[in-house]
Protein backbone atom coordinates (compact mmCIF):
# COMPACT_ATOMS: atom_id res chain seq x y z
CA UNK A 1 0.00 0.00 0.00
CA UNK A 2 1.46 3.36 -0.94
CA UNK A 3 2.02 6.26 1.92
CA UNK A 4 0.41 8.87 0.91
CA UNK A 5 1.05 11.33 3.49
CA UNK A 6 3.56 14.18 2.81
CA UNK A 7 7.19 13.26 3.11
CA UNK A 8 9.32 15.35 5.65
CA UNK A 9 10.40 18.09 3.08
CA UNK A 10 6.90 19.08 1.88
CA UNK A 11 5.67 19.26 5.43
CA UNK A 12 8.15 22.23 6.39
CA UNK A 13 7.31 23.05 3.21
CA UNK A 14 3.84 23.97 3.85
CA UNK A 15 4.19 25.00 7.01
CA UNK A 16 6.57 28.08 6.00
CA UNK A 17 9.84 25.82 6.22
CA UNK A 18 13.48 27.00 6.42
CA UNK A 19 14.73 28.61 3.38
CA UNK A 20 17.55 27.97 1.71
CA UNK A 21 21.20 30.40 2.71
CA UNK A 22 21.01 33.06 0.86
CA UNK A 23 24.09 33.04 -1.95
CA UNK A 24 26.28 36.08 -1.76
CA UNK A 25 26.54 37.84 -5.38
CA UNK A 26 30.43 37.75 -6.25
CA UNK A 27 32.56 39.97 -5.11
CA UNK A 28 30.40 40.50 -1.89
CA UNK A 29 31.19 37.76 0.10
CA UNK A 30 34.01 40.52 2.15
CA UNK A 31 31.52 43.09 2.27
CA UNK A 32 30.16 44.12 5.42
CA UNK A 33 27.06 42.61 5.85
CA UNK A 34 24.45 45.62 6.79
CA UNK A 35 23.36 46.57 10.39
CA UNK A 36 19.97 45.35 12.03
CA UNK A 37 17.70 46.91 14.87
CA UNK A 38 14.85 45.38 16.10
CA UNK A 39 12.85 47.47 17.87
CA UNK A 40 10.06 45.37 19.76
CA UNK A 41 7.08 47.00 22.23
CA UNK A 42 4.93 45.42 24.80
CA UNK A 43 1.08 45.51 24.09
CA UNK A 44 1.27 47.77 21.42
CA UNK A 45 -2.30 47.57 19.30
CA UNK A 46 -2.46 47.86 15.71
CA UNK A 47 -4.09 51.29 15.72
CA UNK A 48 -1.33 52.69 18.17
CA UNK A 49 0.93 54.63 15.69
CA UNK A 50 -0.03 57.63 13.73
CA UNK A 51 0.50 55.78 10.46
CA UNK A 52 -2.17 52.95 11.41
CA UNK A 53 -4.73 55.89 12.41
CA UNK A 54 -3.53 56.87 16.00
CA UNK A 55 -5.12 59.60 17.66
CA UNK A 56 -4.67 62.00 20.12
CA UNK A 57 -1.54 61.29 20.62
CA UNK A 58 1.69 61.48 17.49
CA UNK A 59 4.46 59.51 16.31
CA UNK A 60 6.55 61.29 14.45
CA UNK A 61 9.88 59.30 14.21
CA UNK A 62 7.84 55.92 13.25
CA UNK A 63 5.64 58.00 10.51
CA UNK A 64 8.47 58.24 9.39
CA UNK A 65 10.04 55.21 9.47
CA UNK A 66 7.11 54.53 6.83
CA UNK A 67 7.27 57.34 4.93
CA UNK A 68 11.20 56.13 4.51
CA UNK A 69 10.55 52.46 4.62
CA UNK A 70 7.31 49.35 3.87
CA UNK A 71 3.94 49.17 6.55
CA UNK A 72 3.16 45.94 6.46
CA UNK A 73 -0.65 45.65 7.13
CA UNK A 74 -1.37 42.02 7.67
CA UNK A 75 1.96 41.16 9.72
CA UNK A 76 0.96 38.66 12.64
CA UNK A 77 2.64 37.31 15.63
CA UNK A 78 2.83 33.89 16.40
CA UNK A 79 0.73 34.08 19.80
CA UNK A 80 -0.63 37.30 20.81
CA UNK A 81 1.17 36.57 24.20
CA UNK A 82 4.53 37.70 26.12
CA UNK A 83 6.87 34.48 25.98
CA UNK A 84 5.39 32.18 23.11
CA UNK A 85 5.43 36.04 20.70
CA UNK A 86 8.86 36.36 22.03
CA UNK A 87 10.31 32.65 21.45
CA UNK A 88 8.65 32.77 18.12
CA UNK A 89 10.31 36.26 17.01
CA UNK A 90 13.74 35.24 18.24
CA UNK A 91 13.97 31.36 16.95
CA UNK A 92 11.91 31.44 13.54
CA UNK A 93 9.24 29.19 14.94
CA UNK A 94 5.91 28.44 15.58
CA UNK A 95 6.05 28.79 19.48
CA UNK A 96 4.29 25.09 19.77
CA UNK A 97 7.68 24.15 18.05
CA UNK A 98 9.86 25.08 19.93
CA UNK A 99 7.95 24.06 23.64
CA UNK A 100 7.37 27.50 24.66
CA UNK A 101 3.81 28.72 25.95
CA UNK A 102 1.67 32.00 27.57
CA UNK A 103 4.20 34.57 29.94
CA UNK A 104 6.85 32.82 32.11
CA UNK A 105 6.66 34.13 35.25
CA UNK A 106 9.29 34.37 38.04
CA UNK A 107 8.66 31.03 39.49
CA UNK A 108 8.90 29.10 35.73
CA UNK A 109 11.60 26.77 35.45
CA UNK A 110 11.41 26.76 31.66
CA UNK A 111 13.02 28.99 29.32
CA UNK A 112 14.61 28.97 25.68
CA UNK A 113 16.38 25.55 25.55
CA UNK A 114 19.85 25.62 24.53
CA UNK A 115 19.39 23.63 20.95
CA UNK A 116 17.66 26.50 19.63
CA UNK A 117 19.37 29.12 17.56
CA UNK A 118 18.12 32.40 17.88
CA UNK A 119 18.57 35.67 15.53
CA UNK A 120 21.48 36.87 17.24
CA UNK A 121 23.33 33.65 17.04
CA UNK A 122 22.58 32.86 13.22
CA UNK A 123 24.05 36.60 12.69
CA UNK A 124 26.69 35.79 14.94
CA UNK A 125 28.17 33.13 11.75
CA UNK A 126 28.71 36.35 10.20
CA UNK A 127 31.28 38.35 12.94
CA UNK A 128 27.74 40.56 14.57
CA UNK A 129 28.56 42.20 17.55
CA UNK A 130 24.88 41.40 19.54
CA UNK A 131 22.88 43.06 22.19
CA UNK A 132 19.67 43.16 24.24
CA UNK A 133 18.07 45.88 26.03
CA UNK A 134 15.15 45.67 27.93
CA UNK A 135 12.43 42.90 28.30
CA UNK A 136 13.70 39.27 27.43
CA UNK A 137 10.57 36.79 29.05
CA UNK A 138 11.71 33.74 27.63
CA UNK A 139 13.71 32.64 30.74
CA UNK A 140 14.89 34.66 33.88
CA UNK A 141 17.51 31.94 35.13
CA UNK A 142 21.62 32.73 34.17
CA UNK A 143 21.20 29.56 31.32
CA UNK A 144 18.54 30.76 29.61
CA UNK A 145 19.63 34.76 29.45
CA UNK A 146 20.47 36.94 26.31
CA UNK A 147 24.39 36.45 26.90
CA UNK A 148 24.02 32.45 26.89
CA UNK A 149 22.10 32.70 23.38
CA UNK A 150 24.10 34.74 20.94
CA UNK A 151 24.52 38.21 22.61
CA UNK A 152 27.46 39.90 24.37
CA UNK A 153 25.33 42.15 26.28
CA UNK A 154 22.25 42.51 28.19
CA UNK A 155 20.53 44.74 30.70
CA UNK A 156 16.80 44.90 31.48
CA UNK A 157 13.81 43.10 33.00
CA UNK A 158 13.97 39.22 32.66
CA UNK A 159 10.42 39.22 32.62
CA UNK A 160 7.07 41.57 32.37
CA UNK A 161 6.35 44.68 34.54
CA UNK A 162 3.85 43.40 36.42
CA UNK A 163 5.28 40.38 37.74
CA UNK A 164 6.09 40.59 41.14
CA UNK A 165 8.61 37.93 42.71
CA UNK A 166 7.20 35.11 44.41
CA UNK A 167 6.61 35.78 48.09
CA UNK A 168 5.67 39.43 48.72
CA UNK A 169 2.96 40.42 50.67
CA UNK A 170 3.02 44.23 50.05
CA UNK A 171 4.12 44.71 53.76
CA UNK A 172 6.88 47.98 53.97
CA UNK A 173 10.16 46.95 53.42
CA UNK A 174 12.68 46.77 56.15
CA UNK A 175 14.17 49.98 55.62
CA UNK A 176 10.75 51.36 56.55
CA UNK A 177 9.62 52.54 52.77
CA UNK A 178 6.48 51.98 51.28
CA UNK A 179 7.02 50.47 47.66
CA UNK A 180 4.37 51.40 45.02
CA UNK A 181 4.81 47.78 43.62
CA UNK A 182 6.82 45.03 44.84
CA UNK A 183 11.19 44.74 43.51
CA UNK A 184 11.63 43.59 40.03
CA UNK A 185 15.08 42.73 39.25
CA UNK A 186 16.95 45.05 36.58
CA UNK A 187 19.69 42.98 35.20
CA UNK A 188 23.13 43.45 32.93
CA UNK A 189 24.57 41.01 31.57
CA UNK A 190 23.83 38.44 33.98
CA UNK A 191 23.85 39.93 37.52
CA UNK A 192 20.91 41.52 39.16
CA UNK A 193 22.72 44.88 40.04
CA UNK A 194 19.55 47.19 41.07
CA UNK A 195 15.59 46.11 42.36
CA UNK A 196 12.76 48.60 40.71
CA UNK A 197 10.60 49.21 43.70
CA UNK A 198 8.43 52.00 42.85
CA UNK A 199 6.79 53.80 39.65
CA UNK A 200 9.43 56.72 39.70
CA UNK A 201 12.29 53.77 38.53
CA UNK A 202 9.59 52.23 35.99
CA UNK A 203 9.13 55.74 34.08
CA UNK A 204 12.98 56.05 33.66
CA UNK A 205 13.03 52.33 31.75
CA UNK A 206 12.39 53.34 28.49
CA UNK A 207 15.43 56.19 28.55
CA UNK A 208 17.26 54.29 30.03
CA UNK A 209 17.25 51.01 27.71
CA UNK A 210 17.62 53.72 24.70
CA UNK A 211 20.01 55.26 25.90
CA UNK A 212 22.24 51.69 26.76
CA UNK A 213 21.45 51.41 22.79
CA UNK A 214 22.82 54.30 21.75
CA UNK A 215 26.50 53.47 23.43
CA UNK A 216 25.93 49.74 21.55
CA UNK A 217 25.29 51.40 18.30
CA UNK A 218 28.38 53.71 19.22
CA UNK A 219 30.67 51.81 20.28
CA UNK A 220 29.94 48.87 17.29
CA UNK A 221 29.67 51.56 14.58
CA UNK A 222 32.37 49.66 12.53
CA UNK A 223 31.46 46.35 12.79
CA UNK A 224 28.17 44.55 11.67
CA UNK A 225 25.63 45.25 15.00
CA UNK A 226 22.30 43.52 15.85
CA UNK A 227 20.54 45.37 18.61
CA UNK A 228 17.35 44.00 19.59
CA UNK A 229 15.76 46.75 21.69
CA UNK A 230 12.36 45.21 23.41
CA UNK A 231 10.93 47.64 25.48
CA UNK A 232 8.94 46.89 28.69
CA UNK A 233 6.36 49.58 27.70
CA UNK A 234 3.20 50.07 27.10
CA UNK A 235 2.53 46.70 29.33
CA UNK A 236 0.84 48.03 32.57
CA UNK A 237 1.68 49.53 34.72
CA UNK A 238 2.45 52.54 32.75
CA UNK A 239 5.27 53.91 33.05
CA UNK A 240 6.80 57.58 31.58
CA UNK A 241 9.57 60.04 31.74
CA UNK A 242 8.86 63.32 33.22
CA UNK A 243 9.45 64.76 29.85
CA UNK A 244 6.70 63.06 28.03
CA UNK A 245 4.53 62.89 31.33
CA UNK A 246 0.89 64.69 30.42
CA UNK A 247 1.70 65.69 26.71
CA UNK A 248 -1.04 63.69 25.15
CA UNK A 249 -4.32 63.89 24.96
CA UNK A 250 -4.95 60.65 25.06
CA UNK A 251 -3.40 60.67 28.72
CA UNK A 252 -0.71 58.34 30.24
CA UNK A 253 -0.82 55.43 27.24
CA UNK A 254 -0.60 57.90 25.05
CA UNK A 255 2.58 59.68 26.69
CA UNK A 256 4.53 56.60 26.78
CA UNK A 257 3.68 55.68 22.80
CA UNK A 258 5.18 58.86 22.57
CA UNK A 259 8.27 58.77 24.31
CA UNK A 260 8.77 54.97 22.31
CA UNK A 261 8.54 57.14 19.64
CA UNK A 262 11.01 59.49 20.84
CA UNK A 263 13.51 56.33 21.46
CA UNK A 264 12.90 55.07 18.23
CA UNK A 265 13.87 59.10 17.44
CA UNK A 266 16.98 58.65 18.70
CA UNK A 267 18.11 55.12 17.47
CA UNK A 268 17.46 56.89 13.57
CA UNK A 269 19.03 59.91 14.65
CA UNK A 270 22.11 58.17 15.56
CA UNK A 271 22.53 55.68 12.33
CA UNK A 272 22.02 58.76 10.75
CA UNK A 273 25.08 60.56 12.81
CA UNK A 274 27.08 57.66 11.97
CA UNK A 275 26.61 57.60 8.80
CA UNK A 276 24.91 54.29 9.10
CA UNK A 277 21.66 54.66 7.37
CA UNK A 278 22.10 52.97 4.29
CA UNK A 279 23.98 50.19 6.24
CA UNK A 280 20.76 49.44 8.69
CA UNK A 281 17.56 47.59 8.28
CA UNK A 282 15.45 49.06 11.01
CA UNK A 283 12.27 47.51 11.87
CA UNK A 284 9.36 48.17 14.14
CA UNK A 285 6.58 46.06 15.60
CA UNK A 286 4.57 44.70 18.88
CA UNK A 287 4.65 41.87 20.52
CA UNK A 288 0.96 41.34 20.41
CA UNK A 289 -2.44 43.44 20.70
CA UNK A 290 -3.37 45.02 23.51
CA UNK A 291 -4.54 44.22 26.71
CA UNK A 292 -8.12 46.25 26.26
CA UNK A 293 -9.34 45.36 29.87
CA UNK A 294 -7.29 48.22 31.24
CA UNK A 295 -9.11 50.80 29.19
CA UNK A 296 -7.70 53.74 29.03
CA UNK A 297 -4.12 52.46 30.07
CA UNK A 298 -4.55 50.15 26.96
CA UNK A 299 -3.89 50.49 23.08
CA UNK A 300 -6.37 50.40 20.48
CA UNK A 301 -6.82 47.64 17.85
CA UNK A 302 -8.81 50.06 15.49
CA UNK A 303 -11.12 47.61 13.43
CA UNK A 304 -10.01 44.69 14.34
CA UNK A 305 -12.00 41.95 16.86
CA UNK A 306 -10.83 41.90 20.31
CA UNK A 307 -7.26 41.96 21.76
CA UNK A 308 -4.57 40.47 23.75
CA UNK A 309 -4.95 36.88 24.97
CA UNK A 310 -7.19 36.39 21.70
CA UNK A 311 -5.99 34.85 17.97
CA UNK A 312 -9.20 37.27 16.79
CA UNK A 313 -7.05 39.56 14.41
CA UNK A 314 -6.54 42.21 17.33
CA UNK A 315 -4.53 39.74 19.16
CA UNK A 316 -2.50 38.67 16.59
CA UNK A 317 -2.16 41.30 14.01
CA UNK A 318 0.03 44.16 14.86
CA UNK A 319 1.90 46.91 13.27
CA UNK A 320 4.99 46.84 11.92
CA UNK A 321 7.73 48.85 9.94
CA UNK A 322 10.66 48.23 7.89
CA UNK A 323 13.72 50.67 7.05
CA UNK A 324 16.70 50.44 5.27
CA UNK A 325 17.25 53.19 2.80
CA UNK A 326 18.65 52.53 -0.67
CA UNK A 327 17.80 48.68 -0.54
CA UNK A 328 13.86 49.13 0.82
CA UNK A 329 11.77 51.68 -1.59
CA UNK A 330 10.39 54.59 0.63
CA UNK A 331 6.45 54.79 0.98
CA UNK A 332 5.38 51.37 0.18
CA UNK A 333 2.23 49.48 2.38
CA UNK A 334 2.15 45.69 1.63
CA UNK A 335 -1.25 43.19 2.82
CA UNK A 336 0.88 40.36 2.35
CA UNK A 337 0.70 37.88 5.19
CA UNK A 338 4.26 38.06 7.02
CA UNK A 339 4.94 37.00 10.35
CA UNK A 340 7.53 37.40 13.40
CA UNK A 341 8.03 33.66 12.51
CA UNK A 342 9.80 35.21 8.87
CA UNK A 343 12.15 37.64 10.49
CA UNK A 344 15.06 35.15 11.89
CA UNK A 345 15.16 33.96 7.45
CA UNK A 346 15.25 37.40 6.38
CA UNK A 347 18.08 38.64 8.48
CA UNK A 348 19.92 35.16 7.56
CA UNK A 349 19.40 35.97 4.24
CA UNK A 350 20.55 39.32 4.10
CA UNK A 351 23.65 38.73 6.50
CA UNK A 352 24.27 35.96 4.03
CA UNK A 353 24.28 33.47 7.23
CA UNK A 354 23.22 29.66 7.38
CA UNK A 355 20.24 29.00 8.45
CA UNK A 356 19.68 26.37 12.19
CA UNK A 357 19.78 22.98 11.29
CA UNK A 358 17.06 22.04 12.55
CA UNK A 359 13.61 22.82 11.04
CA UNK A 360 12.15 26.46 11.49
CA UNK A 361 8.87 27.55 10.63
CA UNK A 362 9.68 31.46 8.40
CA UNK A 363 10.28 32.78 5.40
CA UNK A 364 12.33 35.28 4.09
CA UNK A 365 10.56 38.40 3.67
CA UNK A 366 13.32 39.32 0.94
CA UNK A 367 11.35 39.84 -1.90
CA UNK A 368 8.34 41.85 -0.34
CA UNK A 369 11.65 43.84 0.99
CA UNK A 370 13.16 44.66 -1.93
CA UNK A 371 11.08 43.99 -4.58
CA UNK A 372 8.11 44.85 -6.14
CA UNK A 373 6.21 43.45 -3.66
CA UNK A 374 3.47 42.38 -5.98
CA UNK A 375 4.52 38.61 -4.43
CA UNK A 376 5.11 37.78 -1.04
CA UNK A 377 6.51 34.57 0.01
CA UNK A 378 3.98 33.39 2.10
CA UNK A 379 0.58 32.44 1.56
CA UNK A 380 -1.12 31.10 4.93
CA UNK A 381 -0.58 31.16 8.25
CA UNK A 382 -1.29 28.87 11.63
CA UNK A 383 -2.76 30.56 14.71
CA UNK A 384 -1.85 29.00 17.75
CA UNK A 385 -2.64 30.02 21.35
CA UNK A 386 -1.80 27.39 24.12
CA UNK A 387 -1.02 24.79 21.97
CA UNK A 388 -4.66 25.15 20.46
CA UNK A 389 -4.92 25.36 16.53
CA UNK A 390 -7.78 28.17 17.00
CA UNK A 391 -7.68 29.24 13.06
CA UNK A 392 -5.59 29.35 9.74
CA UNK A 393 -5.26 31.64 7.34
CA UNK A 394 -5.11 31.58 3.75
CA UNK A 395 -4.92 34.76 1.58
CA UNK A 396 -8.48 36.60 1.96
CA UNK A 397 -9.47 33.68 3.97
CA UNK A 398 -9.86 32.85 7.69
CA UNK A 399 -11.03 29.83 8.94
CA UNK A 400 -11.33 30.09 13.10
CA UNK A 401 -12.27 25.98 14.47
CA UNK A 402 -13.99 25.97 17.51
CA UNK A 403 -12.79 27.03 20.29
CA UNK A 404 -13.11 28.80 23.76
CA UNK A 405 -11.38 32.34 24.16
CA UNK A 406 -11.37 35.42 26.87
CA UNK A 407 -13.74 38.16 25.59
CA UNK A 408 -13.07 41.89 25.99
CA UNK A 409 -16.70 42.16 24.52
CA UNK A 410 -19.64 43.55 26.64
CA UNK A 411 -17.86 44.15 30.01
CA UNK A 412 -16.58 47.51 31.43
CA UNK A 413 -12.79 47.74 31.12
CA UNK A 414 -10.99 49.24 34.59
CA UNK A 415 -10.23 52.70 34.93
CA UNK A 416 -7.00 53.83 36.66
CA UNK A 417 -4.59 51.55 35.47
CA UNK A 418 -6.63 48.47 36.80
CA UNK A 419 -8.36 45.91 34.79
CA UNK A 420 -11.62 45.49 34.38
CA UNK A 421 -13.54 41.77 33.90
CA UNK A 422 -13.55 39.33 30.97
CA UNK A 423 -15.75 37.40 29.85
CA UNK A 424 -16.26 33.91 28.38
CA UNK A 425 -16.06 33.56 24.42
CA UNK A 426 -16.87 30.68 22.06
CA UNK A 427 -16.88 30.55 18.38
CA UNK A 428 -18.17 27.36 16.83
CA UNK A 429 -16.25 26.92 12.98
CA UNK A 430 -16.56 29.71 11.33
CA UNK A 431 -15.06 31.48 7.82
CA UNK A 432 -14.08 35.38 7.47
CA UNK A 433 -13.56 37.11 4.44
CA UNK A 434 -10.80 39.47 5.68
CA UNK A 435 -10.44 41.84 2.33
CA UNK A 436 -14.85 42.19 2.69
CA UNK A 437 -14.29 41.82 6.64
CA UNK A 438 -11.28 42.93 8.78
CA UNK A 439 -13.62 43.27 11.53
CA UNK A 440 -14.24 39.11 11.44
CA UNK A 441 -18.04 40.46 11.65
CA UNK A 442 -19.89 38.08 9.43
CA UNK A 443 -19.24 34.49 9.25
CA UNK A 444 -19.54 33.24 5.49
CA UNK A 445 -18.73 29.44 5.72
CA UNK A 446 -22.12 28.06 4.46
CA UNK A 447 -21.59 29.89 1.52
CA UNK A 448 -18.01 28.74 0.63
CA UNK A 449 -17.88 25.39 1.31
CA UNK A 450 -14.88 24.55 -0.60
CA UNK A 451 -12.69 27.19 1.15
CA UNK A 452 -13.96 25.49 4.32
CA UNK A 453 -12.69 21.94 3.16
CA UNK A 454 -9.22 23.39 1.66
CA UNK A 455 -8.61 25.27 5.36
CA UNK A 456 -9.25 22.33 7.26
CA UNK A 457 -7.30 19.97 4.99
CA UNK A 458 -4.28 22.33 5.71
CA UNK A 459 -4.96 22.75 9.47
CA UNK A 460 -4.71 18.76 9.40
CA UNK A 461 -1.22 19.11 8.12
CA UNK A 462 -0.25 21.72 10.92
CA UNK A 463 -1.44 19.09 13.56
CA UNK A 464 0.96 17.00 12.07
CA UNK A 465 3.71 18.57 12.73
CA UNK A 466 3.06 20.99 15.40
CA UNK A 467 0.57 19.02 17.23
CA UNK A 468 -3.06 20.55 18.52
CA UNK A 469 -4.86 20.27 21.95
CA UNK A 470 -8.65 21.03 20.69
CA UNK A 471 -7.96 17.81 18.77
CA UNK A 472 -5.92 15.90 21.30
CA UNK A 473 -2.89 15.13 18.26
CA UNK A 474 0.80 15.55 19.22
CA UNK A 475 3.20 16.64 16.93
CA UNK A 476 5.78 15.01 15.74
CA UNK A 477 8.15 17.83 15.10
CA UNK A 478 7.87 19.20 18.47
CA UNK A 479 10.79 20.07 20.76
CA UNK A 480 10.58 20.51 24.03
CA UNK A 481 11.75 24.17 26.07
CA UNK A 482 15.17 24.18 28.57
CA UNK A 483 14.46 23.18 31.56
CA UNK A 484 16.58 25.01 34.29
CA UNK A 485 16.93 24.62 38.73
CA UNK A 486 15.56 27.22 40.89
CA UNK A 487 19.04 29.09 40.92
CA UNK A 488 18.06 33.08 40.46
CA UNK A 489 20.69 35.32 39.45
CA UNK A 490 22.97 36.88 41.68
CA UNK A 491 23.04 40.17 42.97
CA UNK A 492 25.36 42.66 43.15
CA UNK A 493 26.72 44.43 46.44
CA UNK A 494 25.99 41.55 48.97
CA UNK A 495 21.93 42.17 48.58
CA UNK A 496 19.95 39.10 48.41
CA UNK A 497 16.99 38.79 45.38
CA UNK A 498 14.94 35.23 45.71
CA UNK A 499 13.09 34.39 42.42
Amino acid sequence: MTDARPTRREMLKLLGGAAAGWALPRGTAARRPPNVVLILTDDQGYADLGCYGARDFSTPNLDRMAAEGLRFRSYYVSQAVCSASRASLLTGCYAERVGIQGALGPSSRIGISDGEETIAQVLKKRGYAAAAFGKWHLGHRPASLPLRHGFDEYFGLPYSNDMWPRGYDGKPLPDGRKSAYPPLPLIDGERTVETIESLAQMDELTTRYTERAVRFIEANRKRPFFLYLAHSMPHTPLGVSDKFRGRSRQGPYGDVIMEIDWSAGRILDTLHRLGLDRETLVIFASDNGPWLNFGAHAGSVGPLREGKGTMWEGGARVPCLMRWPGRIPAGRVSDKIAASIDILPTLAEIAGAPLPDHPIDGLSLMPLLTGDGSAGPRDHFFFYYGRELQAVRRGRWKLHFPHSYRSYRGVEPGQNGMPGPLRPGRTGLELYDLEADIGETTGVAAAQPGVVRDLEALAEKARAELGDALTGRVGSGVRPPGQFQDTPPPVDGGRTFSL
